[in-house]
């Protein structure tokens, strides 16, 4: 069965992370990305450790399976095939400071003009209008910025990052819904559509109960370590032997939870409703570890697993790594190298459909400008412009 997007041509002048995640998502779904790199450097993360025979490890997780040609946008031979490339192209990513494209001569409005089906997706900090856009921004600033370090870590500690990029990956996925939706109107209008995503806008979309409480109480939220400030109990608890969670989210499983601890808490009205046990949450910790220090981990996990009560271990990378439930969905791959072999270990793609193909294996990343001659013959071989 063809992938959902074979055919379609993604022309992905981003580096780092933000852009590079969301073309890797439209590479699992069938693009064929090429990844436009500067001479002699490329895109920074390769240069970022771990290397592995040389190779970036973080590079090859990020952009295995696309294709890479080095182009210099201010030489004018460069700038030709770039031209013919955005002629056949469908999409063109890119995350460079704004303005940047428009100074090039590729910004939205030259190239909606010449090339009208043409879909742009940008992804910067800040975005393409505000009195900041031009300010620069990593992951890190944008965390800090947007609020999701200010309920990130312990109460009454230094804010902290959240552990994985989300300033970078959650602007990735909001790029690539603005892509899939640009390509649905483009078969209604025939035209393609900019799509303005900014890391800040990003990190305030994803603060569902702190904009809640913020906007309703008048008090913004602060950290609250793993306990979820809106449910209870919804948090880590001690066993004999270490930490596990438990996300009791509603009164039914609240009264399984009791249950299988042996909590009479039924008619107490400290902990009748979730509000009532958010109230109280402190409290129903202390008597829920009361209980659960007497045995490990594994014991109460077992039990309540079977009492259907949401709880786990909290593993670390390479436990994920070998989660048997991780495993079954195909969600650890290998990266190839040039000869066919494994040599990298990736994340698999998320996005489960029933006639796209979810091989064991991905393709190799790129070798800087090493599909110059393939993308060359591509340009020859098609008269398609746009």
């Amino acid at each position: 069965m063809p992938a959902p997007l074979e055919n379609l041509i993604v022309l992905d002048l981003t580096h780092v992370l933000a852009g590079p995640f969301a073309s890797l998502t439209l590479q699992d779904l069938g693009a064929q990305v090429i990844k436009v790199e500067k001479p002699g450097s490329g895109d920074d993360t390769r240069a970022f450790p771990p290397f592995k025979n040389g190779q970036s490890a973080y590079f090859a997780t990020i952009n295995h399976g696309k294709q890479s040609i080095a182009l210099d946008l201010k030489d004018a031979a460069d700038r030709a095939v770039f031209d013919d490339l955005l002629a056949r192209a469908d999409v063109i990513l890119e995350n460079y400071r704004p303005g940047t494209m428009e100074k090039l001569g590729y910004g939205w409005e030259t190239l909606h003009k010449r090339h009208p089906a043409l879909i742009y997706g940008a992804v910067s900090g800040f975005g393409h209008t505000g009195p900041e856009a031009l300010k620069p921004a990593y992951d890190m600033v944008v965390q800090a910025r947007g609020g999701v370090m200010s309920i990130t870590g312990e109460q009454d500690r230094d804010p902290v990052r959240v552990g994985a990029s989300i300033g970078d990956i959650v602007a990735g996925m909001y790029l690539v819904q603005g892509v899939l939706a640009a390509l649905i109107d483009r078969e209604k209008t025939g035209f393609g559509q900019k799509i303005d995503i900014a890391m800040l806008d990003a990190q305030l979309a994803i603060l569902e109960h702190a904009v809640a409480i913020t906007t309703a109480t008048g008090t913004p939220p602060g950290p609250s370590g793993a306990r979820h400030p809106s449910i209870t109990p919804f948090e880590t608890f001690h066993a004999s032997d270490g930490l596990f969670v438990i996300a009791a989210g509603n009164d039914a499983l609240f009264a399984r939870l009791c249950a299988v601890l042996g909590l009479p808490l039924d008619n107490d009205v400290r902990f009748a409703t979730n509000a009532a046990r958010c109230e109280n949450a402190r409290t129903l910790k202390r008597l829920i570890e009361a209980i659960t220090l007497d045995a490990p981990k594994a014991h109460w996990i077992a039990r309540l697993e079977e009492a259907g009560v949401p709880t786990g271990p909290i593993q670390n990378v390479a436990e994920a790594l070998r989660d048997p439930q991780l495993l079954a969905r195909n969600m650890v791959v290998d990266v190839l190298d040039a000869q066919g072999q494994p040599a990298f270990v990736a994340a698999g793609n998320p996005i489960k459909m029933s006639a796209l193909a979810d091989p064991a294996t991905r393709g190799p990343a790129p070798a800087l400008d090493g599909d110059r001659q393939a993308i060359l013959d591509l340009l020859k071989g098609s008269s398609a412009t746009r």
